[in-house]
């Protein structure tokens, strides 16, 4: 069983920086491609970034892409999301989630991720 605690949401205004924290434990760390999804109030969770086991490759969504990024630390077992020039259409909360499942690409899908935490708040004020 693995858990997923997210940390570092808070209330920031338009322009701003956050760092979201993902701690995993219960696994190896190297066995888990991580993601993080959002989820507004109304709309569909959808996906924000992931990073394949090993930290090479990452994946961002179009409406993200240049201002946050993936990263990971094997030896925290922690993944993180540095979220710059924050927008208030990025209000949501923000979800971690791995996959145990070895595929040859990363994927974006919420349904194929095996593992999800219990979210934190951002909210961008404009």
């Amino acid at each position: 069983q693995v858990q997923l605690v997210e940390s570092g949401g808070r209330l920031v205004q338009a322009g701003g920086s956050l760092r979201l924290s993902c701690a995993a434990s219960g696994s190896p760390f190297s066995l888990l491609t991580m993601g993080w999804f959002r989820q507004a109030p109304g709309k569909e969770r959808e996906f924000v970034a992931a990073i394949t086991r090993s930290g090479a490759l990452s994946d961002y969504a179009d409406s993200v892409k240049g201002r946050f990024t993936i990263s990971r630390d094997k030896t925290m077992n922690t993944v993180y999301l540095q979220m710059n020039s924050l927008k208030p259409e990025d209000t949501a909360v923000y979800y971690c989630a791995a996959d145990l499942t070895v595929r040859e690409v990363l994927v974006r899908t919420p349904r194929l991720y095996d593992y999800w935490g219990q979210g934190t708040q951002v909210t961008v004020s404009s």
